[in-house]
C-alpha cells in the first residue's frame, strides 16, 4: 500500500533528472537584465527611497495568531496590530502552497498561472499500463537533445534545460521594469528563478542534488522493518557493519549523465536487440571510526574529518562528486546526524543540497548571488521545505530529532534575515520563512488530544507556539530596521487545521459507480490506476484536490462526450460530493466544489482538473488516492505524524494579512496583495490580474494616526 512518503516522492519524481542541467546551457534565470527576452525599461519614477518589506510566513494561521497575541506572548505582532491592521487573508482554491504562492506572484488564479496542484496528469502517458502518468506542476527538466556515446561515456552535443512551468509575469519583474530594486529571498514556486534584474533565490520547489524533493540517507546496522517503504519514499537505507571499530559506507549522489553502463540482457532464447544502457549514479566512499567505549564516532569524508557525539549534528560538509575524472565535478553539501553508536549504529545524512557556493542548477539571479550569500552566511539549506518531514513519518527521526533540525533551519533563516535587512536600502524586500508550515504539519498531534495520532510530550506540545514566538522576535527585528518611508506587509499563503481523517476519493468514485474496475475483487491490490476499466469509467481523481472527467477526445480512453453530457455529469458529481457523509459522525467530508471552467479565469483552465474538491475541517484526501490506489475504507483515521494540514476548503483555512497601513478591503484575498504591492510604487496592475488594491493611501493612514493621537491626548487630559 502506498503511504504518504511514497506519494510525496512519486508526485515530485518528474523533477528527477534536473541534474540534466549540469551539461546544459545557462538558464534564462541566470541572464541578468532580461525579462521574457526584453530589455529592462528604467522609468523615471524609480523607488525614490520607498521601501516595501514583505514577510512571507508559510502557514501562519489567523486563529492561532490571535490566540497567542491575546495571551500576551507575541508583543511585536500586538504592536503591529495596534498601530496598523490585521485581517484574515482569503487563500487560493485549492489552498496548496504552490497554488497560493503562484497566485500571489502573478495576481491570477490557477486559470491564469496554470498551477493547480503539486502534480498534473500527463495526457500522453496517463491511462497507459504501469505508468503513473503525472509530472511536477512547478518545473520540468530535459536532458540534452543530442548526445554521442563513446564506450561508457556520453558526450552532450546540445544543452539540457530546466523549465519553470508557472505562467504569467511575477510582480517583481514588473517592478524591475519600472526601475524598482528587488530582493526576493526563497520565494516558493520559483524554481528555476524567473529572469530578473534584481536579486532572487528560489525556495519551495527547489530540488535536492538528486533531483527529488528530498532523499535522505540512513546508515544502520539493523535494517528497519519498513526499509522498502523508506527506499520507495523519502530515504535510502544503507546497511553497514562495524569491523574493528570501522565502518565503510557510500554516499549516492546525482545521476551521472556523462556515463552509461550496459543493461544486462538474457544470453539465451532472446531476440537480438539494440544494446540498452543505464545511467549510473555519482558516489563518494567514506569511513566512520567508532570509539570502542564512548558514544563517539569520527567521520572521514573526502578532505573533511569531524567527530560527533551521539545525538550531535555536524556542520555543513562539502561533497564533490566526480562525473568525469579531472574534468567535471558536481558539488553538493550535507549535514550528518549521529543518532546512535551502540547497540545498533545509526547515522543520518540530509538530502544533498545544491551548493550555493558552486551551484550545479540555477537557484539565484544573478547566478553569482548564491555565492555572495554563501560568503556572508556560510553554507545553508537550498532545498525547498528543508525540514525532513519524511524522516519523521518513516520513523528514522523521533519528534525531538525533527524539532532540533527544524530549529537549526529556523535560526539559519533568521541569520539570513539579519544580513538582508542590514544591506536593504530601497525598493522591495521579500523574505520567506518555511519553519511554521512544516512545524505545524508535523507537531499538531502533540497539542491536540483529539487527534488519532496524539502523543503526549510536554516540550513538543508547545512546539508550534514556540515557532510563533520566534517569528514574533523576527518581526521585531524587521520593525527596528524600518523608517517612516517603509510599508510593512506580513502575510501567509494559508492557515491550518487538524488532519483527522483521510478521504479515499477514488474508492468513493468506485462505490458511486463513476469509476469501474476490471477486477473488483482486487480493488485494494493495484497502483497507478492499474485495475481501472477506462471503457466504463466516467471520472477519476488525481492529486490532492483534483477530480477529472474521462472526456472523449481529451483523455486517450475517454468516454464522456463534451458539451451537454459533460455538464450534466459535473452537476451530478457536485451534488454527490457535497452529499458525501461520514457514517461515524454524520459530518460531510466535502464542503466546497469548484468547477475550473466556471470559477477560474484565464488561458490555463483547460490544463486543470474539471473539479477542485474542497475538504471540510478535519478531512483531507488520503495518501493512497492521489496516484490511483483504491483502499476499501473510505474515511481512514490519519495515524501519520503529518497531522495538521491545509489542502481543504479554502474558506476553512485563510491566511493572515497584517500591515503598518490600514487595510481597505473587508475580505482581502491573496491576489489583492499583488495589486497592493504594485500600487505602493505607483504602478498599475496588468489587465489579467484579478485583484484590487487592499491598502489605504498613506495620507489616510497618517490622518487616522493623527486623529487617534489627538483623541488619546484628550482622554489623557480628561
Amino acid at each position: 500500500m502506498m503511504d504518504r512518503r511514497e506519494c510525496l516522492e512519486l508526485i515530485t519524481c518528474a523533477i528527477g533528472g534536473a541534474s540534466m542541467g549540469l551539461a546544459g546551457e545557462p538558464s534564462l534565470a541566470a541572464q541578468e537584465g532580461a525579462v521574457e527576452g526584453k530589455p529592462i525599461r528604467r522609468s523615471a519614477r524609480g523607488s525614490n527611497g520607498k521601501k516595501v518589506i514583505i514577510l512571507g510566513i508559510d502557514g501562519m494561521d489567523p486563529n492561532l495568531l490571535k490566540k497567542y497575541v491575546d495571551e500576551g506572548i507575541m508583543p511585536n505582532f500586538q504592536r503591529l496590530i495596534s498601530e496598523g491592521d490585521f485581517k484574515p487573508l482569503q487563500t487560493s482554491q485549492p489552498p496548496q502552497s504552490p497554488v497560493a504562492w503562484s497566485t500571489f506572484i502573478t495576481g491570477m488564479d490557477p486559470g491564469g498561472h496554470g498551477i493547480y496542484d503539486f502534480i498534473h496528469r500527463d495526457l500522453e502517458t496517463f491511462q497507459l499500463p504501469g505508468q503513473a502518468g503525472v509530472y511536477s506542476a512547478m518545473s520540468r527538466s530535459d536532458g540534452p537533445e543530442q548526445t554521442v556515446g563513446v564506450g561508457k561515456w556520453v558526450i552532450p552535443l546540445s544543452g539540457g534545460k530546466i523549465e519553470q512551468l508557472r505562467q504569467g509575469k511575477a510582480f517583481w519583474q514588473i517592478l524591475e521594469e519600472h526601475g524598482i530594486p528587488t530582493t526576493i529571498y526563497m520565494m516558493p514556486a520559483n524554481f528555476p528563478p524567473v529572469p530578473s534584474s534584481g536579486k532572487s533565490l528560489s525556495g519551495m520547489g527547489t530540488p535536492d542534488m538528486r533531483g527529488t524533493m528530498g532523499k535522505y540517507s540512513y546508515y544502520t546496522e539493523i535494517m528497519p522493518a519498513n526499509a522498502e517503504e523508506i527506499d520507495r519514499g523519502g530515504g535510502e537505507v544503507h546497511k553497514v557493519q562495524i569491523q574493528n571499530n570501522r565502518i565503510k559506507a557510500r554516499i549516492n549522489g546525482p545521476d551521472n549523465t556523462f556515463q552509461r553502463v550496459k543493461k544486462a540482457t538474457p544470453r539465451r532464447g532472446a531476440q537480438k536487440k539494440k544494446q540498452e544502457y543505464l545511467t549510473p549514479k555519482c558516489s563518494i566512499d567514506f569511513e566512520i571510526f567508532v570509539d570502542p567505549e564512548k558514544p563517539i564516532a569520527k567521520c572521514v569524508v573526502q578532505d573533511d574529518q569531524f567527530i560527533l557525539q551521539e545525538g550531535e549534528w555536524s556542520d555543513w560538509v562539502r561533497l564533490d562528486f566526480e562525473a568525469v575524472p579531472w574534468l567535471v565535478n558536481i558539488s553538493a553539501i550535507g549535514r550528518f546526524y549521529l543518532k546512535k553508536v551502540r547497540p545498533g549504529f545509526e547515522l543520518y545524512l540530509t538530502p544533498l543540497q545544491i551548493n550555493p557556493e558552486d551551484p550545479a542548477m540555477p537557484i539565484s539571479t544573478p547566478e553569482e548571488w548564491s555565492r555572495e550569500l554563501f560568503e556572508s552566511l556560510g553554507y545553508f539549506y537550498t532545498k525547498g521545505l528543508p525540514a525532513d518531514t519524511k524522516a519523521l513519518s518513516e520513523g528514522v527521526f523521533t519528534g525531538h530529532d525533527f524539532w532540533n533540525q527544524s530549529q537549526m533551519i529556523f535560526w539559519e533563516s533568521r541569520k539570513a534575515l539579519d544580513y538582508l535587512l542590514d544591506t536593504f536600502q530601497e525598493g522591495l524586500l521579500f523574505f520567506y520563512f518555511s519553519s511554521l508550515d512544516q512545524g505545524t504539519h508535523m507537531l499538531w498531534r502533540y497539542m491536540d488530544p483529539e487527534h488519532p495520532a496524539y502523543v503526549q510530550d510536554d516540550q513538543l506540545a508547545k512546539g508550534i507556539q514556540t515557532i510563533y514566538q520566534e517569528i514574533d522576535e523576527a518581526l521585531g527585528r524587521v520593525q527596528s530596521s524600518m523608517d517612516e518611508n517603509t510599508t510593512l506587509i506580513v502575510m501567509s499563503d494559508h492557515g491550518f487545521c487538524p488532519f483527522y481523517y483521510g478521504v479515499n476519493l477514488n474508492s468513493w468514485l468506485v462505490e458511486m459507480g463513476y469509476l469501474k474496475l476490471v477486477k473488483p475483487a482486487e480493488q485494494a491490490l493495484h497502483r497507478y490506476f492499474g485495475n481501472v476499466d477506462w471503457a466504463e469509467t466516467k471520472a477519476y481523481a488525481v492529486g490532492i484536490n483534483g477530480l477529472y472527467v474521462n472526456v472523449k477526445g481529451r483523455e486517450q480512453k475517454g468516454i464522456v462526450m463534451p458539451g451537454e453530457e459533460y455538464e450534466e455529469l459535473l452537476n451530478e458529481l457536485e451534488a454527490d460530493l457535497l452529499a458525501m457523509e461520514d457514517p461515524r459522525n454524520g459530518q460531510h467530508p466535502i464542503s466546497l466544489v469548484t468547477r475550473t471552467h466556471r470559477d477560474f479565469h484565464g488561458p490555463c483552465v483547460d490544463i486543470g482538473p474539471d473539479i477542485v474538491v474542497g475538504y471540510n475541517r478535519g478531512y483531507r484526501c488520503s495518501w493512497e488516492s492521489p496516484l490511483g490506489q483504491f483502499p476499501l475504507e473510505l474515511f481512514p483515521e490519519n495515524k501519520d505524524a503529518w497531522s495538521g494540514d491545509h489542502c481543504m476548503d479554502h474558506r476553512v483555512i485563510p491566511g493572515v494579512f497584517l500591515s503598518n497601513r490600514n487595510i481597505s478591503l473587508e475580505s482581502p484575498a491573496i491576489y489583492d496583495l499583488t495589486v497592493a504591492v504594485l500600487n505602493e510604487f505607483g504602478i498599475e496592475p496588468l489587465p489579467e490580474m484579478i485583484g484590487k488594491n487592499c491598502l489605504e493611501p498613506r495620507s489616510n493612514r497618517d490622518t487616522n494616526v493623527s486623529r487617534k493621537s489627538v483623541q488619546d491626548t484628550r482622554e489623557l487630559l480628561g
